[in-house]
């Protein structure tokens, strides 16, 4: 059945074909390019997550929406603060739940363009508020719906359609752009916060317009997705996209082999009894469903939304005269170290780079934690001004480490985890837990630390470490692995700390039988096509 089981853990070498085939695939501007356009739905996560936390302190939005006190102003009690906040990503867990559903029904494209002009409506509700807090809130709540969605479909065509040489990349540029969507709104923030009017807030979301008609109407021009095609009978359509993304002619015997990969799944699959969503949560899919889980809900519980959303509410209490530019500073960073997240994305593997960003995190919120709780002066800042700098440093580290580990790394790790027949509601489960948690934290980030200051740190320090030995025992190298390959290692149970050096058999379809006619391959083996 495989080279690789629990029998014989032994590293295999690449055979000569895998070779060849590495040296067949290519770079091509079509695939960067559909990668690039399908990510502007990280962007469109980005811009509106990071623009509410600058909202808070602008003069007119809170004497529209918060309580006027005498002492402070116009201010948010916690609780409506988080429910402003928090309504976006609940809209969003709605949307990702029924993503996947809407992706097998009407195709990727069409999935993506549909949620995007959605998030439209949202849009239009916030901007037409005048006095009632409540109406912004549920047009959050209506956008997030469009944005979960997007959340869902657009790493699932990524991971579907890009060539496997490029898959992880591409796939992380999804966080990249949302990395880039957070320090637009900032940017834009920062330019408008001091308007004594509604157009210090309503410049901000009106331009969110402009994002969704990008991202709808322009993955129109893109072609399907070539695993989706297949499925539904497309099959010269799939060769073609296949081949044109990896420039190579339809007839490339890389090209060949992957539809004959596509070709054996979706035949063993239809071999099998009709499938149910809930079979995700059966024997041979329970361990890989938790992981996705898992790994999304730790995306959030590395507590990185903790500086997003509640940003310039946080580092006012430190004493700085501009919160803003503290938030920039942050956006500047965390848009930055994304772009060589993308580097470690290529070089360093999944693996290594998860668990070792999961430590870098941990070092950072205990110092963050321990120095705001016991030298930061709580009453007066700014006789502690050392004290409010070690707070900026520590959370800029915090950033690089998610920003090139956790940030990027977790959507294509998810994306590259299911087989085709199970991806859509396995994924949709998986990024409505990071929505969830995402979610839960907003709403409940104030009260908390109201309640217990920067102690609340040590929750996601906590939570950093506890990653770190998760997938160190669970989640296996997929590097440099076809879909195919990753569903054959799983199927085989290969070993997480050994999955750096397993080979898959290079299987010899209906047309490499006269090229090779001795070698025979089991339908539980793949080939491999040497990504670089």
């Amino acid at each position: 059945m495989g080279l690789f089981s629990k029998k014989s853990a032994a590293p295999q070498t690449q055979s000569q074909d895998e070779i060849d085939l590495a040296a067949e695939q290519k770079v091509t501007f079509r695939a960067v390019f559909l990668g690039v356009v399908a990510s502007v739905g990280g962007f469109m996560f980005g811009y509106v997550s990071g623009q509410i936390s600058g909202f808070f302190d602008m003069e007119d939005f809170g004497r529209r929406f918060g309580n006027y006190q005498d002492a402070d102003g116009w201010v948010f009690s916690a609780y409506r603060q988080g429910a402003i906040v928090a309504l976006l990503p609940a809209g969003a867990l709605l949307g990702s739940l029924v993503a996947g559903r809407i992706a097998d029904t009407l195709g990727r494209r069409i999935a993506i363009s549909s949620s995007a002009l959605f998030s439209c409506i949202g849009t239009i509700i916030e901007i037409a508020s005048t006095t009632h807090w409540a109406q912004f809130a549920v047009g959050r709540l209506i956008t997030g719906i469009g944005i979960g969605a997007l959340s869902v479909v657009v790493p699932m065509y990524q991971s579907e359609s890009a060539p496997a040489i490029l898959r992880g990349i591409l796939v992380s540029c999804y966080q990249l752009f949302i990395t880039l969507g957070i320090w637009t709104a900032e940017m834009i923030n920062y330019g408008t916060h001091d308007l004594s009017n509604s157009a210090s807030w309503r410049i901000p979301n009106g331009i969110s317009f402009l994002w969704a008609l990008v991202l709808g109407g322009g993955i129109l021009f893109l072609p399907e997705s070539p695993r989706y095609a297949y499925r539904v009978g497309r099959e010269d359509e799939a060769r073609n996209t296949i081949a044109r993304l990896a420039g190579l002619e339809p007839s490339a015997r890389s090209v060949n082999m992957q539809i004959d990969e596509i070709r054996v799944k979706l035949e063993e699959e239809k071999a099998g009894a009709d499938t149910k969503w809930y079979e995700i949560f059966g024997p041979a899919l329970l361990r890989r469903t938790l992981i996705g889980i898992i790994l999304q809900s730790g995306q959030q519980l590395t507590g990185a939304n903790f500086f997003f959303y509640y940003g310039t509410t946080i580092f006012k209490a430190t004493g700085l005269s501009d919160s803003y530019v503290t938030q920039i500073i942050l956006g500047s960073v965390n848009a930055g170290c994304t772009v060589a997240g993308l580097w470690v994305v290529k070089n360093v593997g999944r693996r290594k780079a998860l668990i070792g960003g999961a430590l870098w995190m941990t070092m950072c919120f205990l110092v963050y934690s321990f120095v705001g709780r016991f030298v930061l002066d709580p009453v007066n800042p700014a006789s502690t001004p050392q004290a409010g700098n070690v707070l900026i440093v520590f959370s800029c580290f915090f950033i690089v480490a998610f920003a090139t580990t956790w940030g990027p790394l977790v959507w294509a790790v998810v994306a590259e985890l299911y087989p085709a027949r199970y991806r859509a509601p396995a994924m949709a489960l998986a990024t409505a837990s990071n929505w969830l948690w995402n979610f839960l934290m907003s709403l409940f980030t104030r009260p908390i630390t109201d309640s217990i200051g920067y102690f609340y740190g040590l929750v996601f320090a906590g939570c950093c470490l506890a990653l770190a030995v998760f997938v160190w025992l669970f989640v296996i190298e997929s590097k440099d692995r076809t879909l195919e390959e990753i569903e054959t290692m799983y199927n085989q149970k290969v070993s997480p700390r050994h999955s750096n050096h397993w080979h898959a058999e290079v299987p010899s379809g209906p047309r490499d039988a006269e090229e090779k006619p001795e070698v025979h391959s089991g339908s539980a083996t793949t080939s491999s096509h040497g990504e670089v």
